[in-house]
């Protein structure tokens, strides 16, 4: 009698390919990072079913992991236990990319501790900077980044939360929603409206310990891959003066860049996924019996195939032009790479969705089975699609850019 185990646990993972670091986007220090934290992640991360019960816990151990072992340091300039002199986004995208193809909650610890610090990077006074950054690279703080509101999304000129200047420092009031590491966070950077201007004028952020008296999480959000989401209540939150982040009034730019920054990221993420996807694809299709033959020998799998890594190479190459764009092509003018990060995230999305998708119909019934890799995957990535704007919104920025720019 043969004994069937568990998905999980006859499951091996795979190497993830690392051939397009030989493209010019990339300096050995990169190529040699890619390397370590690809055996590193081969060691350390293996495939989970992680439930809604126990999520929290994992991103603590992940977080934890993540930081003993030096990684979260990306995250962070050196200046403040940071690995390279300034935020990278290369490497920032090198690590999501390595992480997401080996697990999902992984990548998204090390995500949500660069995007919920990054503010503090770019706007941070020095007083700010070394109380955090320091704790966020070992993993001693789990930040978040707090600027979604139930009708504010991907309008952000639409914020409601208020921020009102008082004798000592500041009141919040107002609700945040589908804010990541909500409830598990031990600092957030809030986005408040401290001014009655209309649209994107007169926001202003803040920096928001978990122990604030006035804040409170006020419900957790089950989502299909499951994450730490909440949303956050701000009842006469009292903050000191020294909270506010950067400039008065300067919060919408300063959430704007730190997105810039880490929006390419996200594009790595899905090509984390969609390259461990067509590697579980090839392997099965390999071993498969099929008609005679095995799977990959039938001419309409290989299309499909075909169409899967094409799908993967050409989000690659959006995604390390836009971080390379940010790192260096624009480095002579301090112009950001809205425009690039914007089609990079929306074509390494769409495509991840459908590399993975054609890699649960090659599974067949097993591909949509719980425990397996390309079933989480497929669940993984339709998040994607929507965080840090959503495909029909970075088509909008995509095409404003577009038309800001000059006649020829």
């Amino acid at each position: 009698m043969t004994t069937i185990l568990p998905a999980q646990a006859r499951h091996t993972t795979p190497a993830m390919p690392l051939s397009h670091l030989a493209w010019p986007f990339f300096t050995p220090d990169h190529q040699a990072m890619a390397q370590d934290l690809q055996g590193w992640a081969h060691e350390h991360l293996h495939h989970e079913d992680i439930t809604e019960a126990g999520v929290d816990q994992r991103c603590r151990e992940l977080v934890l992991s993540l930081g003993r072992s030096g990684w979260l340091r990306y995250c962070v300039p050196a200046e403040f236990g940071g690995a390279l002199p300034e935020l990278d986004s290369r490497a920032l995208c090198i690590a999501r990319e390595a992480l997401a193809f080996h697990h999902g909650l992984a990548d998204f610890v090390f995500a949500m501790q660069g995007l919920g610090s990054g503010a503090i990077t770019l706007a941070g006074n020095a007083a700010q900077r070394e109380h955090w950054l320091p704790k966020v690279a070992s993993g001693e703080a789990i930040a978040a980044f707090a600027l979604s509101e139930p009708q504010a999304g991907s309008d952000v000129g639409a914020m409601q939360m208020q921020a009102e200047r008082t004798a000592s420092g500041w009141l919040l009031n107002g609700t945040k929603t589908w804010i990541s590491n909500g409830g598990l966070a031990d600092v957030y950077t809030v986005f408040a409206r401290t001014e009655l201007a209309k649209g994107a004028r007169g926001i202003s952020a803040f920096i928001v310990p978990a122990s604030t008296p006035g804040l409170r999480i006020s419900q957790r959000i089950e989502v299909i891959a499951p994450h730490p989401l909440a949303t956050l209540q701000f009842e006469n939150c009292v903050l000191p003066e020294s909270a506010l982040l950067g400039a008065a009034g300067a919060g919408f730019k300063l959430a704007m860049a730190t997105l810039d920054i880490f929006r390419a990221s996200v594009a790595a993420a899905a090509l984390g996924f969609a390259r461990r996807a067509l590697a579980e694809a090839v392997t099965h299709t390999r071993a498969r019996p099929m008609f005679g033959e095995t799977l990959a020998d039938l001419p309409i799998a290989q299309a499909r195939l075909a169409d899967m890594d094409t799908a993967i190479d050409s989000a690659a190459l959006l995604t390390y032009r836009a971080a390379w764009q940010r790192d260096v092509g624009n480095r002579a003018t301090n112009a950001r790479a809205t425009r690039e990060a914007a089609m990079a995230k929306m074509v390494a999305t769409e495509n991840a969705q459908q590399v993975i998708d054609s890699a649960v119909q090659l599974f067949g019934g097993r591909g949509v089975t719980r425990g397996e890799v390309v079933e989480s995957l497929y669940r993984e990535i339709r998040a994607l699609r929507i965080y840090e704007g959503a495909t029909d919104v970075q088509k909008l920025i995509i095409a404003r850019e577009l038309l800001a720019q000059p006649i020829a």
